[in-house]
């Protein structure tokens, strides 16, 4: 079942985050659980689940972002797109992906984007297979430069 995400849904979702960035630190001072009440609080802001019979297999996380081009109609960009690593193939990315999208149409917006580090060629067909074309804009990241201390 595809849903939005609930308050009993953190460690399920922490969990597939750990499949996606195996070697960010484990939090122990509160800060990840209050980052998620944040996001489940924040209007615009969506954390999505694939949940099957209990368990959350795959979740997506949609910021619909307001904007002052294209008519005032907002644009959305999606993250943290994970599936189980031992369900991974079975279609259940596709079907994230597809509810998604279609809360982002749903919210009026005019576009999505998604960024992908992932250098797999299997990630970049699935990518498209869902609608997401690589060639229309280029991206480009920026992070804050190392601290001297």
């Amino acid at each position: 079942m595809f849903r939005a995400a609930g308050p009993d849904d953190f460690a399920q979702i922490i969990h597939l985050y750990r499949q996606l960035n195996p070697d960010d630190p484990v939090l122990d001072d509160g800060s990840d659980v209050a980052a998620y009440q944040r996001i489940l609080d924040t209007p615009g802001l969506s954390l999505f689940v694939l949940d099957l019979d209990g368990v959350v297999v795959a979740t997506t996380y949609l910021n619909v972002i307001p904007n002052l081009s294209r008519s005032a109609s907002p644009y959305a960009v999606i993250e943290n797109v994970v599936v189980e690593e031992s369900r991974r193939g079975t279609g259940l990315g596709r079907q994230i992906m597809a509810g998604t999208l279609q809360a982002a149409w749903d919210a009026g917006c005019y576009k999505a984007m998604l960024m992908t580090g992932s250098r797999t060629p299997a990630t970049h067909a699935f990518y498209r297979a869902c609608g997401f074309a690589p060639d229309v804009k280029t991206a480009y990241l920026a992070r804050p430069p190392a601290s001297d201390s």
